[in-house]
């Protein structure tokens, strides 16, 4: 018996299966006895012996058994009038951009179905009919400020509805009948772990310590379900190609499937996100007075950056690589390194030579930033061959993030605008977003209308990055980073639970002069105004205010 089949689907979510297969020799009996087989095994499940080992903490998940809400999403056009309207008239196509991705976005809108157990309204990746963990928590990052239309966040309700009793939640759920896409341990079954960023940057918007109250224990469980069946003995991450999201990177040792095997390998994107992970659920822990919770979290976050600054990172190429089973590293160049950013891993003395990497043009700086694989690897294709170069939103958002972590905003504003300016040439050349984007020319890659996490870039990049204005509702202040000289602004931008802010800054003749900024705004608040070398600090009351 022969048999023939592709070693991994080039696309990234459909379930693993063989796409062809080739039987040389097979008598006709077994054929048949084998397809029915499968046939009864498919329909009725294998008794497999259970295994669990139950979490007390899952128990404290009140979105297990919670009654479901039912109400229908609503329509773009009824939405509209709620959603947050950005200005700026010399990029009238960046506008267009913008709204067309809400249009997207408000048509992916789905309800609650008795079928598959759901229990809150969502917005579906529209990608092959299931729900993804790190699809769907990038897109409630753009669909926090959609909050007065349509509450995006919730659609993460459906992952800790769906929660194990040893706190595992699946990476994919089919939204036909709510079963998991793969079994627990199978390496490609879970994560990226990023649902605690996700619910970190809608906290940091809207202050809602009642949601963080009652999604703290799903997080913290599965925290824990990755750490116990998701670790070397030294302490690091493992994953897939699949699990990690990054499916046909040429990240594994040879005669390893790069899709769907672990490599026997510590992966330097999933060990870098559970040290955030970690962190963060170590801040929500403190406002939640629950820091005895974490007491663990906290040794491990230490232990860990410790071995990967000393194991993982080459001080010869200033870069974190993967390890491998032999303990040497894999010398791939891979955007899975600049999760270190966001984890605030890197030590002060590593930082710049790291960051430098990015503004390399024959290494992450190609036309369209930033790219996934560096170009000076072999594998490297100018067409992005979607995870060999390809440009994708959330990747992008990750390394601006991480940028502003180590004071680096005029580099994430070079490449905001410039991530920003190549997403709307294909916008303006093809109508459309696209799931992902080529380095080396304009063109858009993958599934097209693709808000999914393409949402990103027409929305949090151009309002946090292009216009600088980000919020942090539980410190009560607002910033505003001003660097373009355009006149530009955001009006009925959402500010915690009832603020409202109209925010417009005045046209300018050059960056080093004192930019001219009005608020409108129905909450007191502290404005803090950049630009150039310069700062202002306001506390302003509700009302207009020039600054």
């Amino acid at each position: 018996m022969k048999l023939t089949f592709n070693r991994y689907s080039t696309n990234k979510k459909t379930t693993p299966a063989f796409d062809y297969v080739q039987l040389s020799i097979m008598p006709k009996f077994f054929m048949v006895f084998a397809s029915l087989l499968f046939f009864v095994s498919a329909v009725s499940g294998q008794p497999y012996h259970a295994t669990y080992v139950e979490n007390s903490i899952v128990k404290q998940n009140s979105y297990i058994g919670m009654v479901a809400d039912t109400t229908h999403p609503p329509l773009y056009n009824d939405a509209k009038i709620n959603l947050p309207q950005p200005i700026w008239s010399a990029r009238q196509d960046v506008i267009n951009c913008y709204w067309k991705t809400w249009n997207i976005a408000f048509s992916n809108l789905k309800p609650v179905v008795k079928e598959n157990g759901f229990v809150s309204p969502y917005i579906d990746p529209a990608f092959n009919g299931n729900i993804f963990m790190w699809d769907c928590s990038l897109m409630t990052m753009f669909g926090k400020y959609g909050i007065r239309a349509f509450n995006f966040q919730h659609t993460l309700n459906n992952f800790y509805t769906k929660q194990h009793v040893d706190g595992f939640i699946c990476r994919e759920i089919r939204e036909s009948n709510g079963t998991d896409c793969f079994e627990r341990f199978d390496p490609s079954s879970t994560g990226p772990n990023i649902m605690p960023w996700t619910e970190w940057e809608y906290f940091l918007n809207f202050n809602d310590t009642a949601r963080l109250a009652k999604i703290f224990p799903a997080l913290l469980a599965y925290y824990q379900w990755y750490n116990t069946y998701r670790t070397w003995p030294d302490g690091t991450y493992y994953s897939s190609g699949w699990g990690c999201g990054m499916d046909n990177q040429p990240r594994m040792p040879a005669n390893y499937n790069p899709a769907w095997s672990h490599g026997h390998m510590s992966w330097i994107d999933v060990s870098f996100q559970e040290i955030f992970a970690g962190t963060v659920l170590t801040a929500m822990a403190k406002i939640l007075n629950r820091t005895k919770d974490v007491t663990e979290i906290v040794l491990e976050i230490s232990a860990l950056k410790s071995f990967i600054n000393n194991s993982m990172w080459d001080d010869s190429k200033s870069f974190y690589f993967d390890r491998w089973q032999n303990g040497t590293l894999s010398g791939v160049k891979s955007i899975a390194a600049y999760w270190a950013l966001l984890a605030e891993a890197v030590p002060a003395g590593k930082s710049d030579k790291f960051i430098k990497h990015l503004e390399e043009p024959g290494e992450f700086a190609r036309i369209h930033r930033v790219a996934t694989l560096s170009a000076d690897d072999p594998a490297f294709d100018s067409d992005g061959g979607y995870w060999r170069g390809a440009v994708w939103a959330p990747t992008t958002y990750m390394v601006l993030r991480g940028l502003t972590n180590y004071g680096k905003d005029s580099l994430a504003y070079e490449i905001a605008l410039n991530h920003l300016d190549n997403v709307v040439k294909v916008y303006n050349q093809t109508g459309t977003l696209w799931e992902n984007y080529a380095p080396d020319k304009v063109q858009g890659n993958g599934h097209n209308n693709f808000v999914g996490w393409t949402g990103l870039v027409p929305i949090n990049i151009l309002f946090e990055y292009v216009f600088g204005i980000r919020a942090n509702v539980p410190e009560n202040t607002l910033l505003i980073d001003v660097r373009l000289t355009d006149e530009y602004g955001i009006k009925q931008y959402p500010y915690g639970k009832n603020g409202l802010l109209d925010i417009v800054c005045k046209k300018r003749s050059k960056t080093t002069e004192k930019p001219s900024v009005s608020i409108q705004s129905n909450v007191p608040l502290k404005v803090i105004v950049r630009w150039s070398n310069s700062e202002l600090i306001k506390e302003i009351k509700p009302g207009t205010t020039n600054l």
